[in-house]
């Protein structure tokens, strides 16, 4: 999954992304208002983590732009403790949460991953296909009671193509989707990843399929 935080802090800023990343995401920054419109209307992202005191444009204008135009993507705005009035305007303003500052990091990861799951799953924690469970939770994959050995980029991998699964999600998805501005993730880099699951959900009787041309299905069974 793929998040971008708009906070002009730079410590804050590194640590969300060194914390976040280690958990997984890939994660883009930016540094005022202005950058984060841009990377809004011009990027995918699954999660948007929004400073209100943003310079150039504040973040209510940000978060403002982004429902105008249509966007559904969750917003989890940050806020000083004593800002009581600008969080209630970011929530009538279409934030889906918010998070006052200092805050634990424990609880924005706890946060991020109840926001990017509702976005995607419904609210549900545990996607089941098949065999095949995954915790969106503790990040666990398992055939029958069985633990599955991924990697992060492999359990990310999976994460996308269960949350679709019966529908094609294209290697430029994919790309977008699994790393940051600062990461390098070719379409070859993708077809690896894609081998590497594939053999290890073999033997569940999950199957990827690659459509030339196209990208990537998993392919949707029923739950036993």
């Amino acid at each position: 999954m793929r998040l971008l935080i708009a906070e002009d802090d730079a410590t804050i800023a590194d640590a969300l992304m060194r914390s976040l990343r280690l958990a997984g995401y890939a994660v883009d920054s930016v540094k005022d208002g202005e950058e984060a419109d841009s990377a809004l209307v011009a990027g995918q992202f699954d999660l948007l983590i929004l400073d209100l005191g943003l310079p150039k444009l504040t973040g209510l204008e940000v978060l403002r732009r982004l429902r105008v135009r249509g966007s559904k993507l969750p917003v989890l705005i940050l806020t000083a403790r004593d800002d009581v009035s600008d969080r209630v305007r970011g929530l009538d303003l279409g934030a889906d949460d918010y998070l006052a500052k200092p805050f634990a990091r424990e609880e924005l990861e706890a946060r991020v991953r109840a926001l990017t799951r509702r976005g995607h799953a419904g609210g549900t924690p545990l996607i089941r296909n098949g065999l095949l469970s995954y915790d969106q939770v503790g990040k666990v994959a398992k055939i029958g009671e069985q633990i599955l050995d991924l990697s992060a980029r492999e359990l990310a991998l999976l994460e996308i193509l269960l949350q679709r699964a019966g529908r094609m999600v294209s290697k430029e998805h994919l790309v977008d989707h699994l790393c940051g501005w600062g990461e390098e993730v070719s379409a070859n880099a993708i077809e690896v990843y894609v081998h590497r699951l594939r053999r290890k959900l073999d033997e569940g009787g999950v199957k990827i399929i690659t459509v030339r041309g196209l990208g990537y299905c998993i392919e949707k069974t029923a739950v036993n």
